[in-house]
């Protein structure tokens, strides 16, 4: 097939599998067998490009060369494969910042921190999804938290991880792939954490069906004059997400515990709710939550 391409476009490169410089304005595409080649853009017009389409992926020529491994996982997810799952598996979204990092260095990183060179799925020069196999019961499960404070230790780059839930079965895994991928949206446009899972976004996701009227009712009902007084609103946010603990809240927040203790007795005069009780304070902080939506 390449042969008869390259009678067609005398352009035609075939990209090796080192990293050799590559001919600029190139439109690059990737081959069923994993062979890269690129055709002069100046040569294409839009109905080649649209033909070329039809059998062959268009490529990101600044992102890693997919292994066969990714290629499978790639055939899975497009296929909805039947195939029998031997291990647990999950998606874990990442996005590295553009530039500071190349994609291939994040990708040997990451290997170096697992037992195993694991599958990634690139979405783009800065984000893509890794495919974590379960942890056996000789092996620690991973913690993202830790890989963050080592990547950015080594490589000197701001990152940011989205977990999903273990899935058991290769059933609808393309609707179970795209879901995921729309929560990863609305997970980064709520929270400024750099992990978020699964479980910390179900809040967003209750947020997100809720009518957008009535939060912006109880928005004005539950913090009443304290609802421009963003800095007390974000004291009481930590405060509820570190499980209702003064002494680890006010250590995140770099105060003394008496100044958020004092924060806290304010939001309770001035509302009437007792963000110390479970039940009261888990209303706040959808409200809070709500409020820090971005678009």
């Amino acid at each position: 097939m390449i042969k008869q391409l390259a009678k067609i476009f005398s352009s035609l490169y075939i990209l090796q599998e080192s990293r050799e410089v590559v001919p600029k304005n190139h439109e690059w595409f990737i081959t069923d067998d994993n062979q890269i080649i690129g055709i002069d853009k100046k040569e294409l017009t839009k109905k080649d490009i649209d033909i070329l389409s039809t059998f062959l992926s268009t490529y990101n020529i600044n992102i890693p060369r997919p292994t066969e491994q990714e290629q499978r996982w790639k055939s899975r997810i497009l296929s909805n494969d039947f195939q029998e799952l031997e291990t647990p598996f999950r998606f874990v979204y990442f996005t590295i910042s553009k530039n500071q990092i190349d994609p291939l260095q994040f990708r040997e990183a990451i290997y170096n921190l697992f037992s195993h060179p694991v599958p990634i799925l690139w979405e783009s020069e800065k984000a893509g999804v890794i495919i974590e196999e379960q942890s056996t019961f000789s092996e620690e499960a991973i913690s993202y938290e830790q890989i963050i404070d080592i990547l950015m230790s080594d490589l000197y780059t701001n990152i940011r991880f989205y977990v999903g839930p273990y899935i058991d079965t290769f059933d609808k895994l393309k609707y179970k792939y795209d879901t995921f991928l729309k929560n990863v949206g609305i997970a980064f446009s709520y929270s400024d954490q750099s992990v978020v899972t699964y479980i910390d976004a179900i809040s967003f996701h209750f947020i997100e069906q809720a009518d957008k009227h009535f939060m912006n009712e109880i928005k004005t009902i539950v913090l009443k004059e304290l609802i421009d007084d963003e800095e007390l609103l974000h004291s009481i946010k930590v405060f509820i997400s570190s499980n209702l603990n003064v002494s680890e809240a006010a250590k995140k927040l770099h105060l003394h515990r008496n100044s958020l203790q004092y924060r806290l007795d304010k939001f309770i005069e001035k509302t009437g709710i007792d963000v110390r009780r479970f039940n009261e304070a888990v209303a706040v902080y959808l409200v809070i939550l709500s409020m820090m939506h971005k678009s």
